[in-house]
């Protein structure tokens, strides 16, 4: 599942991280360290990260930014790169501690995404819905913790509205190399803005403080006719635009060695996720067959009664993870919980995931997933969630997604806190479904198991579809066709699936990539330990270090043991 993943703007001091963020970076402190690199970089990361539709939840950014993606800001953001790569080379890890290793390596890590995205991927040059994450998934955040709004939150809507037309206008001037199937999904996923905008400044205005409820209808209207404007410029130069969806093979493999750090070339990605979908074909045909005098899974009728089984199994989870001794959960480790869907996040529920996941700044705040009405003809994953909710609890929830990052948010290690790539997230997210399958969670509801196989056999298939955008071998439209007929899936889910696999390659395959990597790794860890492995012991510090990539954590663990 896309996690994915929205949220949260900070409400603290924007201005002295504006300051820190901004300061020149052409010079190193007089005393450098990596504690205080660390700290810069992710001062600056904080101002300087793109927005996308998977990352909404990961991280916390300054308010009243007036945020630029024109040609000088994106020379600045590579000028200021190059001098955080210089100060992190002129450092010698080779007789640090391990954990100082790994940080430093995390670093490097961290960094080399910044130039994939400038320089590789480059979607700010070929992806005109770079554009729509930088604008519309920007409102989106500053909406998606529940009401009220507060006079912080009511003026952030307006500047990020006010974002919109100037942040349009550099897109327009910066997609030098658009790329075709990319447009269209930006002018499809536009058809319908100014209906979708009215309907946001509906259902928010109420909730906003004066005067920035004044300021409101007029914004929207600006934000609106810069939309459509950017709609009508794309689908004019549509036809003059490069077919070409793929940022090529030495890009891909530069992310997989660099950024993500997975030890898999692509070939050998596509015969692990095969061998994988086979594995979950195998094992879901074997539970029904075994199910099928088993009642079926029944949908709520109203929203509330899905909140209410949530908040059940979220409890039948955490004392499930307590009795086995899977998994420590802190006693202030909030909740997370369920809320219908209010009408306008609904009509922007295709620019981002609607998971409020808090953030550092927000420990003590309850999640939020935002449920649209239980149905039987709800997609894949939101019917999952209706037919049992524990479904999407165990990747999103506890002992998923929201655990992980509230987990490492406290790490006390604070170069480790941060945020900045999937890998380890999504594999945590993976390895947390299985692994309470295999506890036996779902024990007293076969059919939940069926449902836990396909999502195990959805994972694999995108990592072929990931792998053969990213190589040219797969179109939009092929990727999409084949995750619909080989999960089997819905077509819009489908579509929606390969579409944002496309614009970022290296995304899809972190589920499986990183299962695997976790699942290997506990497997070793258990040989080496013998009858003393601590099952317990270690989930507590891989969820703990769950922003760390698991190739780093493995490092760490094993060096430690020989210490």
């Amino acid at each position: 599942m896309r996690v994915t993943r929205g949220i949260v703007v900070l409400v603290i001091g924007a201005a002295c991280l504006l300051v820190n963020a901004g300061r020149a970076l052409t010079q190193a402190p007089m005393q450098d360290s990596l504690d205080q690199l660390a700290a810069d970089y992710w001062n600056w990361r904080a101002v300087h990260q793109p927005y996308n539709t998977d990352d909404v939840p990961r991280i916390e950014r300054p308010m009243g930014l007036k945020r630029s993606w024109s040609a000088a800001a994106v020379a600045k953001q590579r000028e200021d790169l190059a001098e955080f790569t210089r100060r992190l080379r002129k450092m010698d890890p080779a007789k640090w501690p391990v954990e100082r290793q790994v940080d430093y390596h995390l670093l490097k890590s961290a960094m080399a995404r910044v130039h994939w995205e400038l320089d590789l991927n480059r979607r700010w040059q070929r992806d005109p819905t770079f554009y729509l994450d930088q604008t519309m998934t920007a409102v989106l955040t500053v909406l998606l913790p529940p009401p009220p709004l507060g006079d912080a939150r009511s003026h952030e809507l307006i500047v990020q509205l006010d974002n919109v037309a100037p942040i349009l206008e550099e897109g327009k001037a910066n997609l030098t190399e658009a790329v075709g199937p990319f447009a269209k999904l930006a002018i499809d996923a536009l058809a319908q803005i100014r209906a979708e905008l009215q309907t946001v400044a509906r259902g928010v205005g109420p909730l906003m403080t004066a005067p920035d409820r004044e300021a409101l209808g007029p914004a929207t209207e600006r934000a609106t006719a810069a939309l459509e404007s950017y709609r009508a410029w794309l689908e004019q130069r549509r036809p003059q635009m490069t077919q070409e969806v793929t940022a090529g093979r030495e890009a891909y493999a530069y992310f997989l060695q660099n950024v993500a750090l997975y030890p898999y070339t692509p070939e050998q990605l596509l015969q692990m996720s095969r061998e994988e979908w086979a594995r979950a074909v195998v094992s879901e045909e074997f539970e029904r067959e075994r199910d099928t005098r088993v009642p079926t899974l029944t949908v709520p009728h109203t929203t509330e009664e899905q909140a209410q089984r949530t908040a059940d199994a979220e409890a039948e989870i955490r004392h499930f993870l307590s009795a086995h001794k899977v998994l420590t959960l802190p006693a202030d480790f909030p909740h997370y919980t369920v809320r219908p869907m209010p009408d306008y996040l609904a009509a922007l529920r295709d620019f981002g995931e609607l998971d409020d996941f808090t953030g550092p700044a927000r420990l003590n705040q309850n999640c939020v997933r935002w449920l649209p009405v239980p149905s039987d003809k709800l997609g894949y994953f939101d019917g999952a969630a209706a037919r049992d909710p524990r479904t999407i609890l165990v990747h999103e929830g506890v002992p998923g997604h929201y655990t992980q990052l509230w987990l490492s948010w406290r790490n006390p290690d604070p170069i480790r806190r941060h945020y900045y790539d999937s890998g380890a997230n999504e594999g945590i997210g993976f390895y947390a479904e299985e692994m309470m399958l295999r506890a036996g969670l779902f024990d007293n509801s076969p059919h939940t198991k069926e449902i836990i196989y396909s999502f195990m056999r959805l994972r694999a298939l995108r990592v072929e579809v990931d792998v053969k955008l990213a190589l040219g071998e797969f179109t939009i439209e092929q990727g999409a066709r084949y995750l619909a007929d080989m999960v089997p899936m819905d077509a819009h889910t489908g579509l929606e699936d390969a579409a944002f696999y496309a614009t970022a390659p290296g995304l899809a395959i972190a589920y499986l990539t990183g299962k695997t990597q976790i699942t290997d790794f506990l497997a070793e860890a258990r040989f080496r330990a013998g009858d003393s492995f601590d099952m317990n012991g270690f989930n507590d510090s891989l969820w703990r270090n769950g922003n760390v990539p698991i190739a780093l954590q493995r490092l760490e663990w094993f060096e430690k043991q020989k210490e």
